[in-house]
């Protein structure tokens, strides 16, 4: 797995409990898997299809910077699968694990339609 991106975990990005809120990570993630799905498929039209359980394992805090690593899983005929972890770039603790993000290739009305990439080819 590659770690892609940073992120620096700032005031605005706290809950009550002073932790990362689980909302924030949530969206970065999204973010940046639909960033390396569009860079798989040379495509930006595409659409978060399922993101499968979410295991939070160790809380991020105020200054900790996390990294996003995103590996590809799959391909079907019109989605991509990929997995994702975010983990603390200084303690390599992990933060977050998720197995299974599809993302759908669509057309101007929303509807799925070929990415036209192989399986060899990613």
């Amino acid at each position: 797995m590659k770690y892609y991106s940073r992120r620096l975990v700032k005031p605005e990005h706290l809950n009550p409990a002073n932790t990362l809120f689980g909302g924030q990570l949530l969206s970065w993630i999204d973010e940046e898997a639909a960033i390396f799905a569009a860079c798989q498929m040379k495509s930006t039209s595409h659409v978060t299809k399922l993101i499968s359980e979410i295991n939070f394992m160790t809380p991020a805090h105020q200054g900790d910077v996390i990294e996003f690593g995103l590996a590809l899983v799959s391909l079907g005929h019109s989605s991509i699968t990929v997995s994702c972890n975010v983990r603390n770039k200084m303690t390599q603790a992990p933060v977050v694990s998720i197995d299974k993000m599809v993302f759908v290739h669509v057309n101007a009305q929303g509807l799925p339609v070929p990415h036209g990439i192989r399986a060899n080819a990613a």
